[in-house]
């Protein structure tokens, strides 16, 4: 980080024991070692809670995300389908839209083409016990 290299400690060393002198010098160190002490629990106090910021903001978005993939499928199919078709393992009646009685006869029936009849899938078997 400050990148000292053995040079810059051995001239820090000569100037410390020149200025405090070596009678001072176990005092200052051990005041320096909890200089040092204090601030690494700062450092890590203050990487904890910013850790504990973002996972409860990463938590949040999945909740977010979360809730919209549940509305997302309560829309899809809102009585429920495919929790009601794992349980019973049947599938609901398909839905039909029946036209009035008299559109019937005067509306010729339209011809079914084999494009139509390869998009529609098959009934679901019934199970014969």
């Amino acid at each position: 980080m400050f990148d000292i290299g053995a040079p810059e400690i051995l001239m820090i060393i000569i100037v410390a024991i020149v200025v405090i002198g070596p009678k001072d010098m176990p005092a200052a160190l051990r005041a320096a070692g909890r200089w040092i002490g204090k601030m690494r629990r700062m450092s890590a106090h203050f990487r904890t809670g910013l850790d504990s910021m973002i996972r409860e903001a990463e938590m949040e978005e999945m909740e977010k995300k979360w809730k919209a993939q549940n509305e997302k499928i309560m829309r899809e199919h809102p009585d429920g389908g495919p929790a009601e078709m794992q349980q019973t393992g049947a599938y609901p009646p398909p839905k039909r839209t029946e036209k009035p009685a008299g559109d019937a006869e005067t509306t010729p029936a339209p011809a079914a083409s084999a494009e139509s009849a390869a998009t529609t899938p098959p009934p679901p078997e019934s199970k014969a016990d």
